[in-house]
């Protein structure tokens, strides 16, 4: 985790307005040497301009003390300076000064001002100097020795701490930029992982949802004819043992088909296991959720791969609308008076529509057998131009307690899982009684 923000204030440990203890040591021993230079130098001001020693001496040790707020006050530090420049005091001051004043987060324009200020003041000063020493026999040097001198002096104090100051400032600031854009992608990251384990629960919800449905068509249905088939079987046993026979032969084949559909379902889900040992995706250890731990993303979309691979082998993926008449004939067998009418001309849709269309008329009689068993039972089919439509109708039951002697529990799913499918497809559902007393279940899915 990087230390910029909140958490890099959180790492500050000096007093008032230094960063850290070792910075007001720095400052504070800067600011001691410069008060010592400074006092050191204010002797011989102090015999030059004609006052007491000690005067001088102090004024040299509080004018260099002012170094210790340079961070606080780069340009009173930088202007002091200046102002001690005359009594050619404060060379280390001048120095720390203007590398503290290029170095801060200041405009550029003002940085230049005060850097000209001080370069054009040591310039005057030193030009001063050199020509008094020249005029007194000091220095025996030609003319053009003045001027250079003043040049070279005032730009070897001035350019220098400068031009440091601006690197070590445009360095800090490019560290700075540095840790927040790691600090920005850390939170993408985060972000993005926490928006991944989203999308897998998500991912997951559906695929449990849409096992649930699958489970609940085929065992539901299913179920319910072995179990009116049953019911037969047992009220003519004895009467008429061919017709128990038949029932019975009926009751087998409902019941190897259900666990054929069911060992296909089982056998989707066993096909992801492997995927489970393959690595997971890398994500930073610290701030960041550990969603690669709970999902592997090889597992994602192993169902997916699965389905694709047998879609690519021509192998159907569940039922489809050629099988409406055996599923219809299934329901005849077992005492339901069912009527199949289809309009329009059969075409091949996508899978996904067919699935649906055929679950839509599969729970339909499922609910019929459940709670209007014997009643009779219309199916209709329009295939159309751009949709295919289904519409499963019932009468009332002849005997209003032939639901319960059934004994077929209900769940409230069906409805539900065949909205479900429906709108999923961005189709329409409709479902409710009829004024006559019956049951009316619609459904219209896009054909693409």
């Amino acid at each position: 985790m990087t230390t910029t923000g909140e958490d890099h204030e959180a790492v500050l440990t000096g007093p008032w307005w230094w960063a850290r203890r070792r910075s007001v040591a720095l400052d504070g021993g800067l600011a001691l040497v410069s008060a010592l230079e400074c006092g050191a130098e204010g002797v011989p001001f102090a015999r030059d301009a004609g006052i007491p020693v000690s005067l001088g001496i102090v004024f040299g040790v509080v004018a260099g003390a002012v170094l210790l707020i340079r961070r606080r006050w780069p340009i009173a530090v930088v202007l002091v300076t200046i102002a001690i420049t005359p009594a050619q005091m404060g060379f280390l001051m001048g120095i720390v000064g203007l590398y503290t004043l290029a170095s801060c987060e200041l405009p550029r324009r003002v940085i230049a001002a005060l850097a000209g200020m001080s370069l054009v003041g040591t310039m005057i000063v030193t030009f001063v100097r050199v020509h008094q020493d020249m005029a007194r026999g000091d220095l025996t040097l030609g003319d053009w020795f003045v001027p250079f001198a003043a040049v070279t002096t005032s730009l070897g104090l001035t350019a220098p701490p400068l031009l440091l100051g601006l690197y070590v400032g445009a360095r800090r600031r490019l560290m700075e930029s540095l840790r927040e854009r790691a600090d920005s992608l850390e939170r993408e990251l985060q972000l993005l992982a926490e928006r991944a384990e989203e999308r897998a629960e998500w991912a997951r919800n559906e695929e449990r949802t849409r096992i649930a449905r699958e489970m609940h068509d085929v065992v539901a249905h299913r179920v319910s004819l072995m179990v009116v088939h049953a019911a037969a079987l047992q009220a003519v046993a004895r009467k008429d043992p061919e017709k128990a026979v038949k029932n019975a032969a009926l009751v087998g084949d409902m019941g190897r088909q259900a666990l054929t559909e069911l060992r296909e379902m089982l056998g989707v889900l066993r096909s992801a296991e492997p995927a489970k040992t393959q690595p997971r995706a890398y994500v930073p250890e610290q701030g960041v959720s550990r969603a690669a731990d709970d999902v592997p993303l090889a597992a994602v979309g192993a169902a997916a791969a699965a389905a694709a691979s047998r879609a690519a082998d021509g192998v159907p993926e569940g039922p489809c609308l050629s099988e409406l008449d055996e599923l219809v004939g299934q329901s005849a067998a077992a005492g339901m008076p069912v009527d199949l009418s289809v309009h329009g001309t059969a075409r091949s849709y996508a899978a996904e529509v067919e699935q649906t269309a055929y679950r839509v008329v599969q729970e339909a009689l499922t609910n019929v057998h459940k709670h209007a068993a014997g009643a009779q039972t219309y199916v209709r089919l329009a295939h159309r131009t751009a949709e295919i439509a289904m519409q499963v109708e019932n009468e009332p039951p002849p005997e209003p307690a032939s639901a319960s002697a059934a004994g077929l529990p209900s769940g409230g799913n069906g409805l539900l899982g065949m909205r479900e499918r429906v709108v999923a497809l961005g189709g329409v559902f409709v479902s409710g009684p009829t004024d006559a007393g019956g049951f009316r279940v619609s459904a219209v899915i896009p054909a693409s």
